[in-house]
């Protein structure tokens, strides 16, 4: 066995980094789960700075589900429209494509995110 859960996650998320990239005119979105939420920051890396973000511990998204994650993801999507953005680079933090990942994920599409 190489390593922990974590360790793994890690390394794919390193691996994931050398190529995804934001910057002003297309910045990153970047989604992090932990144990108990979910988080998601449209990032400038170019500038080093967060544009926007949401999470779950905000006011009725409470909690660690795939509608969680939906409101999450819709919350960033418009946040991200608010603040004029159209188009950005999925940054999936070396988790799996799927769940809770995937819903945050359809949920920015819907509000109008390209990516």
């Amino acid at each position: 066995m190489r390593g922990s859960r974590t360790s793994a996650r890690r390394r794919r998320h390193v691996r994931v980094r050398k190529v995804v990239r934001g910057s002003a005119d297309r910045p990153r979105l970047a989604v992090f789960r932990s144990n108990r939420h979910i988080y998601a920051q449209v990032i400038d890396d170019d500038a080093g700075h967060t544009l926007t973000q949401a999470s779950s511990r905000e006011a009725g998204n409470a909690g660690l589900t795939v509608e969680a994650a939906s409101k999450v993801g819709a919350l960033i999507g418009a946040r991200a429209k608010d603040a004029g953005l159209t188009s950005v680079v999925f940054d999936r933090g070396g988790f799996p494509f799927h769940g809770r990942i995937k819903a945050l994920a359809e949920a920015a599409r819907k509000e109008g995110l390209e990516f």
